[in-house]
């Protein structure tokens, strides 16, 4: 390998069929790329292929990734692709959203501070101001939106406004807890994960500890899934649990599930950083 190789990340969807494989490999060998991972998945419930190719540009002149698109479309149209490829490190820019649990955010903050996930944090902003001083502890703009039901568009133009004034990716709901519109869900689809305080689906709503702990429940969770017009039932990306016992009180439970919810969710937003998810209809593949 070469000291001014340049890394991209190439993502497929498409219909499965033969070829695939072998057209991408041919591509990026002809091109003076150096294949360095490559994962694939052809699913039969729905016929479809998905991939994940890491490959290196070992060229005497540094391609762009809009010159590789442009040179891989044939490829891409041969196989009816939905595709993409991008610099391999390129940060997610993120914007964060919390109300009055902080414990998903500030596991964020100094998971990014300390380059645990590859991603910038480019604002936090809330209906409440009680993380204020933790995001800027961290260097981080945050912005306040009360929101009631009357001025909820409003405050989610400002949201959406603020997505595009910094340029932002990703929206992260972090323990926020309003109901996205149905409008905001539309306009950040697949580009919105939020995390639930069970394992999906089970114990929806208000009080699930509460749920949990009267039905003496031996498994909690948490699950990290992408927001969709229907409440808590998008693609799940990531999900984790943790035994507990008749000794266990709702605090107990509480406090165990706080700790799931913050390692599900890191783990989506690294996954999602990393363009490791492909949407599968209400399903995800997850490339870890």
């Amino acid at each position: 390998m070469h000291n001014n190789e340049v890394k991209y990340v190439l993502t497929v969807r498409c219909p499965d069929t033969t070829g695939i494989t072998a057209s991408v490999s041919n591509f990026i060998a002809e091109n003076g790329g150096f294949i360095t991972s490559m994962n694939n998945y052809g699913d039969p419930s729905t016929g479809n292929f998905f991939m994940r190719t890491i490959f290196t540009s070992t060229g005497e002149k540094e391609k762009t990734p809009d010159e590789i698109k442009q040179k891989f479309l044939p490829v891409a149209e041969k196989f009816s692709m939905q595709w993409d490829i991008n610099d391999y490190n390129y940060k997610t820019r993120v914007i964060i959203a919390v109300s009055k649990y902080g414990h998903c955010l500030n596991d964020i903050l100094h998971k990014t501070k300390f380059g645990q996930l590859p991603i910038e944090i480019v604002a936090v902003v809330s209906n409440h101001q009680d993380m204020q001083e933790m995001a800027r502890w961290y260097g981080v703009d945050y912005f306040y939106f009360p929101v009631t039901k009357e001025t909820k568009p409003l405050q989610e133009r400002k949201i959406l406004e603020l997505m595009k004034e910094k340029e932002a990716d990703l929206f992260v709901l972090a323990r926020y807890m309003q109901i996205l519109s149905p409008e905001m869900c539309e306009m950040l689809a697949g580009k919105c994960i939020n995390i639930h305080h069970s394992f999906l689906p089970s114990f929806k709503g208000a009080s699930p500890y509460s749920q949990a702990h009267s039905r003496g429940v031996k498994i909690v969770g948490a699950t990290a899934h992408y927001v969709t017009l229907n409440l808590d039932e998008g693609p799940i990306i990531e999900q984790a649990v943790e035994r507990v016992n008749h000794n266990y009180g709702i605090d107990d439970i509480g406090s165990t599930v706080r700790d799931l919810e913050t390692l599900t969710l890191s783990r989506a937003i690294k996954w999602h950083a990393e363009r490791r998810i492909l949407l599968n209809g209400n399903k995800t593949v997850v490339f870890k």
